[in-house]
């Protein structure tokens, strides 16, 4: 008879449990209606996060293409203002067996480098011209050092490869 009892009071509070989650549950469609709104709206708003956040790792990238390229661009020039400073520098310290100066256009273009230089020393020295072995090794037309743009006798810049007295007073 206890059982009874005790199980009659656990019905009676389950039938009232009932009655109650149905009353909330009659009250509630309204409230699902707001909250998937509510929901909707956060997913909007997370959505538009998203979208803000792409945006910015797309400019972010770009940026970043823009700094290599530019990187690119700039060790570029500076290795062609490197190898132009070097040609410069070499050009300045070349050393030289001889020096000619003030050679006319017109007799270069006439004539080949190698042939003014024979004819030269031929002039002027045909004493060491005939007592020497002398090999050109290189020969090349140098603008003069103040203002290359200007129109005056080039220099020729002739080294020897073997020369005894090279030193000597020519």
């Amino acid at each position: 008879m206890k059982i009874l009892k005790e199980l009659r009071r656990t019905i009676g509070r389950n039938v009232d449990y009932g009655k109650n989650s149905n009353r909330n549950y009659k009250d509630e469609p309204g409230n699902v209606e707001n909250s998937f709104a509510e929901m909707k709206a956060k997913i909007k708003a997370i959505n538009s996060k998203l979208n803000n956040a792409e945006k910015q790792v797309i400019d972010q990238e770009d940026r970043i293409t823009e700094i290599t390229q530019s990187a690119h661009q700039m060790e570029r020039q500076m290795k062609k203002k490197n190898e132009s400073n070097k040609r410069d520098l070499w050009d300045n310290i070349k050393c030289d067996n001889l020096h000619i100066i003030g050679i006319p256009k017109g007799d270069e273009r006439r004539k080949e480098f190698n042939n003014v230089f024979e004819e030269m020393m031929a002039e002027n020295l045909p004493n060491l011209k005939k007592g020497t072995d002398i090999q050109v090794q290189e020969i090349q037309r140098v603008p003069s050092k103040m203002n290359p743009n200007r129109s005056i006798p080039r220099h020729i810049i002739t080294k020897m490869a073997k020369v005894k007295y090279y030193e000597s007073n020519l």
